[in-house]
């Protein structure tokens, strides 16, 4: 893609609405085990990501959608197809290892960013999950990053 979908602007907009939400619908989900909240629109499953801030050190939760290889998750930095990352990546790219929650099970994991090839070989499966996917990666330059998480 050439030009951007989405303006700085408008990134910066969708951002504030998003830690908003995700923060209210991580909380709802991990206080209820699961049980509330567990869907994103369209009816897509969610897992929460336990992570710890790059700089502040501070636990940060955020839902995803529940993407897996052989039960194990992937993490998928979309935003939607913004011009850049989510913030949560880097969090992730400087903290790897990850708690998993998902309405069944939850687990400590190594997140491991993916390749371009790795991801490529992934990509089929990851849309199967949720096909927006391919729309973001098509509104946006940047390359969608992608995390395989591994058990610790």
């Amino acid at each position: 893609m050439e030009q951007e979908k989405y303006t700085q602007k408008q990134e910066k907009t969708a951002r504030q609405v998003i830690k908003y939400f995700a923060k209210l619908q991580a909380s709802v989900f991990l206080l209820s085990s699961g049980k509330l909240w567990n869907k994103w629109s369209g009816g897509y499953d969610i897992m929460v990501v336990r992570t710890e801030g790059a700089k502040s050190k501070k636990v940060i939760n955020i839902p995803l959608i529940y993407v897996h290889k052989d039960g194990l998750p992937i993490l998928v930095a979309s935003m939607g197809g913004m011009p850049n990352n989510p913030s949560w990546y880097y969090n992730v790219k400087a903290n790897p290892q990850v708690e998993v929650t998902t309405p069944q099970d939850s687990g400590t994991f190594i997140a491991e960013e993916l390749s371009k090839d790795q991801k490529e070989e992934l990509w089929p499966l990851i849309c199967s999950f949720y096909p927006d996917y391919e729309t973001y990666q098509n509104n946006t330059s940047r390359e969608i990053p992608v995390f395989l998480c591994k058990e610790v």
